[in-house]
């Protein structure tokens, strides 16, 4: 949120009052994903933008532990064993290698899906919605930074349970992008090779490994 003009003492004490809120729910959502082992999350994402008469929806999955995650999207498979990303396409047949270093520090990526509000966002409480009897409060961020492609993000947290249940992000350019979680299941048994690239299982694979 950027911070707006206020006239009034009473405004800027109600408002800052609503960012104190924010921060305890988001805070709260934090600790409550960080109590888990691990988590395993299936989900509906849906890409779109009037103006150009855009709209793309597809599900998937992921599953992290600490900062490792197994991304199913798109038909891409993403790897993160903690040092190294693994794009693996399937129709292309080829496997794409980066450092996670690598990543633009503004990409929301899995393992920082439940603490990117911590740097670069200010928010506010939103509006409560009523989901199948599950009370939603979404809380509205706003990027710092006036040259963000992000215009907003807003984050729907289940009261009760803590857990995340959408992710709305909306760009300058008119794009919107919602992620809805339709499961989130926690501390499950896990292959110990979950997160470990198999090369051999990509012989016949391009491998393009970037510097």
């Amino acid at each position: 949120m950027k911070k707006v003009l206020v006239l009034f003492l009473l405004a800027t004490s109600t408002i800052f009052a609503q960012d104190n809120e924010a921060k305890k729910l988001l805070d709260d959502v934090s600790l409550k994903a960080k109590s888990y082992t691990n988590i395993s999350i299936d989900f509906k994402y849906v890409l779109e933008n009037s103006e150009e008469n855009i709209k793309q929806e597809t599900k998937g999955s992921v599953v992290m532990e600490g900062e490792k995650y197994l991304l199913n999207i798109l038909g891409i498979t993403r790897i993160y064993d903690g040092k190294n990303i693994y794009s693996i396409s399937s129709e292309d047949e080829e496997v794409t290698i980066s450092k996670g270093s690598d990543q633009d520090e503004s990409t929301i990526t899995p393992s920082k899906m439940l603490t990117f509000y911590k740097e670069g966002f200010t928010y506010k409480m939103d509006i409560i919605q009523n989901v199948s009897g599950r009370k939603i409060q979404y809380v509205k961020l706003t990027p710092i930074d006036s040259n963000s492609e992000i215009k907003n993000v807003l984050l729907g947290i289940d009261i009760k349970t803590k857990h995340i249940y959408r992710l709305i992000e909306t760009g300058k350019n008119s794009t919107k992008t919602t992620l809805t979680v339709n499961s989130f299941k926690t501390n499950e048994t896990l292959s110990k090779s979950l997160f470990t690239f198999d090369k051999n299982k990509y012989k016949d694979y391009y491998i393009n490994k970037l510097d």
